[in-house]
């Protein structure tokens, strides 16, 4: 039985802490949790469940956005209409990132965020995000484009700081001969 998931707003100061490090073995609740969020996440991308259920589209979570304070995310990313690769990552780091810069054309959405914020936000083009799985298995994953961008996006939550904070409030905008759009 799919139950929506209560994600808390921008305001609340849960988004603004440093979360702190999850422990293993992670308890039911927080497995039961992750597979809730990762149903969230993927029905909210199917066309037809995003209007049965009233989903925003989204693609992460981070346990912040459950009023957690613990260092885990979720990415539901769709790789081909209506298949997804999902990743569960518990204390992740970002090991390594490209030079290049690349932003979200259309900027980007945060499902804590329930307004439109206008501008691009500068990312890596490429990331090498280091973890855990969920049974504590260390794990390595390289990243490109856009989901680059979501893991950047789930982990700046996991250190208090939301997408607009990344956003230069002087130049909101840049053209493709400053940053590539994707």
């Amino acid at each position: 039985m799919f139950k929506k998931l209560d994600i808390v707003d921008e305001k609340n100061p849960v988004l603004r802490k440093t979360s702190e490090e999850a422990t293993f073995p992670l308890s039911n609740d927080e497995k039961k949790l992750i597979q809730q969020m990762i149903d969230h996440l993927t029905y909210s991308q199917i066309e037809e469940y995003e209007k049965k259920y009233d989903l925003r589209p989204g693609m992460g979570l981070a346990f912040p956005q459950l009023g957690i304070n613990k260092r885990i995310i979720v990415i539901v990313h769709e790789i081909a209409e209506n298949t997804f690769d999902n990743y569960v990552v518990i204390n992740p780091t970002i090991v390594s990132h490209s030079e290049e810069i690349i932003a979200a054309e259309a900027g980007e959405g945060c499902l804590s965020v329930n307004r439109d914020v206008d501008g691009h936000v500068p990312r890596f083009a490429r990331v090498t995000i280091e973890g855990y799985d969920e049974d504590g298995n260390k794990i390595r994953i390289r990243a490109r484009e856009e989901l680059s961008i979501a893991f950047q996006h789930e982990i700046d939550h996991l250190n208090g700081i939301l997408f607009f904070d990344h956003i230069n409030k002087n130049k909101p905008f840049y053209g493709e001969d400053e940053i590539r759009l994707i």
